[in-house]
């Protein structure tokens, strides 16, 4: 007995909808509208990208011993990066010694790539950070191993937008945990503090808490005492970012269903048990992208400790550029950090996006 066979259609879709001139044409040329745009991309990037590549690169000088022989040169002068790049990445620390802030940068950044290793999630991570921290402050300070004592009025560069950046965020992060629950406590008193805190922090800029750390807070202190600018300018940067990662976990927090509040009531759970083991988890995963939106903003804040004479990344260019010999390259110079703000927020955004996808959070539209 045979079956009877289904015939086969061989038939092949026309040209004009598969392939490379489809997708152009649906993508780039769909409507008037979309054509149009095109058009004017495409004659944008002709006239820029080929002047950039010619300024960058091609007519660029980097090997220039002296400012006027880079000035005759018609692209970039990197040869300004080469010369004062050390007092860009390190400040006014002593020159000799400016290996040590750089085994510094690089053990800090080391942790920070080591902390988004999930295994290390757990008591070996507050370990690396402990003997991170105290490497770092043996390698800044000094005074011991037969290194030389250097003061912190003497760091900058790099190195102190770092350890600005990530004590204000490891810092930050636990008291904003604390704020937004205290915010939506049922006691009264906790709840207003709480309230009044997040709403004035939040109500003001940063360069207002920076000047008043740095002003106006030793005149409230006894007479004879002291805190370091740095110390103070650091508590300010911590305190403004608590006040903004508050309101973000509350939202975290909001968005949690009632029935997770009454499931872990049912297992006759506590309160800081139900936060630690049921909600805060979920809240936070929620929350992962205007997160770390913050710390990026962050990162980029710390610049602003310029206005009270810190010598961070942003003031150490300053201060480089001021070189008569060398003056007209400021370009170059604001190039050459905000590659490095770049990098590090890039960075951030990419690791954050992985988070998600690894944590899961179903949370997609």
């Amino acid at each position: 007995m045979t079956t009877p066979t289904t015939a086969v259609s061989t038939e092949k879709a026309p040209a004009s909808a598969v392939g490379v001139f489809a997708w152009i044409r649906s993508q780039l040329f769909s409507s008037p509208i979309n054509s149009l745009l095109t058009i004017l991309s495409v004659w944008l990037l002709l006239a820029t990208v080929p002047a950039m590549v010619d300024w960058f690169l091609i007519n660029a000088n980097a090997t220039a011993s002296t400012a006027d022989e880079c000035r005759k040169s018609t692209g970039a002068c990197w040869a300004m990066i080469v010369e004062k790049h050390r007092l860009i990445l390190f400040g006014l620390y002593p020159y000799d010694e400016q290996w040590r802030p750089l085994i510094a940068t690089g053990i800090l950044v080391a942790s920070i790539i080591l902390s988004g290793w999930r295994k290390l999630w757990n008591m070996w991570l507050l370990a690396l950070w402990t003997v991170s921290l105290a490497a770092v402050a043996v390698l800044m300070w000094g005074g011991v191993f037969g290194l030389t004592y250097v003061e912190n009025s003497q760091w900058g560069g790099l190195p102190l937008t770092l350890i600005l950046s990530t004590f204000g965020i490891a810092l930050a992060f636990p008291l904003g945990i604390v704020l937004a629950l205290g915010r939506r406590s049922n006691m009264p008193a906790i709840k207003s503090i709480c309230v009044v805190y997040i709403e004035l922090v939040r109500g003001v800029p940063l360069i207002s808490l920076l000047f008043m750390s740095a002003v106006m807070l030793p005149l409230f202190l006894p007479e004879g005492m002291n805190i370091d600018k740095l110390l103070r300018a650091q508590i300010a940067i911590i305190l403004f970012a608590a006040a903004y990662m508050a309101e973000t976990i509350r939202g975290g927090l909001q968005a949690i269903p009632k029935g997770q509040f009454e499931g872990a009531d049912s297992l006759g759970l506590s309160y800081w048990q139900q936060m630690r083991l049921i909600v805060l988890p979920q809240a936070l995963k929620i929350v992962i992208p205007p997160l770390v939106g913050l710390f990026i903003a962050l990162f980029k804040d710390t610049s602003l400790v310029v206005i009270i004479g810190i010598f961070d990344l942003t003031q150490a260019a300053k201060v480089a550029l001021t070189d008569q010999a060398w003056r007209g390259f400021s370009v170059e110079v604001y190039i050459f950090i905000s590659a490095i703000y770049f990098v590090f927020c890039y960075s951030m955004s990419k690791y954050s996006q992985s988070l998600e996808k690894r944590l899961s959070t179903g949370h997609e539209r």
